[in-house]
Formats: C-alpha cells, structure tokens, sequence
C-alpha cells in the first residue's frame, strides 16, 4: 500500500451553502445530503486536478463509505468541505473528507471512502499508476 505523507497530499476544498431541499423533518441537513458533498467534493477535486487526457482514460467508483455524523447542518449555513487521497493498494484509493462550518470551523461530518479505478476504453479495474498519483500527491 502506497501511503502519502502529510507533505505529499494535495488537498483540495470546495464551498456548499445549505438549501432549503437539504433540510429533513428534523429541520437539520438531511444525513443523504452529507454523503452527496462527499461525492461532489470528490469529483470536484479530480476535475480540478487531473489531466483532462487522465479524465478520459480513467473513471472512479465508490466501493465503501463510511460516514461519521459530528453536528448537525442548518439553513443558510456555509459548509466547507476538505478532501485528500489517503492512500493507494492496486486500483483502489482511499479518500477522506472532511465537512466544516465555514465561520467556525467546527467539524459536521468526516468521510472515509474506498474507490476503483476503472480504464474507461474496457471499464475493468486498473491498476493506479503515477499518471494518476501525481494527481493526488
């Protein structure tokens, strides 16, 4: 398992505002929307980042996620979330991210998620090469 140091890891973060759709019946952010920031935060970041020729070779999927709910989210809030690649072992990567207050800085929710590298021409696992590394670290 190839693991990156704290120097090695880019970081990547991105700004959500809380909508009204967000909010369950509990009147806080609704924990599926969590789940959806972790998704877009991570797509987000390889957008961003990658290569627009590694973006058409490669596509990701999402094996696991683990989730841990901290605090809630309420109407208008700001939400920063902060996302890194922890670690790389054949064509999975494991993700984590990080959803915050902005004005605070208090930490709502924490995300571990275990993705695939999937080559886009067979759609099978590939193997994570330094094309797609030096993405993320």
């Amino acid at each position: 398992m190839a693991k990156l140091n704290a120097q090695e890891k880019k970081t990547f973060q991105h700004q959500f505002k809380v909508q009204q759709a967000d909010i369950d019946e509990l009147g806080h952010v609704n924990n599926v929307v969590y789940l959806r920031w972790v998704q877009d935060l991570a797509e987000a970041h390889w957008k961003n980042r990658a290569p627009s020729a590694v973006q058409k070779k490669y596509f990701w999927v999402v094996l696991r996620h683990e989730i841990d709910y901290l605090h809630p989210a309420f109407p208008g809030d700001a939400i920063s979330g902060l996302t890194w690649v922890e670690d790389f072992q054949g064509a999975r990567s494991n993700r984590i991210v990080q959803l915050y207050l902005q004005h605070t800085g208090q930490i709502l929710a924490e995300a571990k998620t275990t993705w695939c590298l999937l080559e886009a021409a067979t759609m099978k696992p590939k193997r994570i090469d330094e094309d797609v590394v030096s993405v993320f670290g």
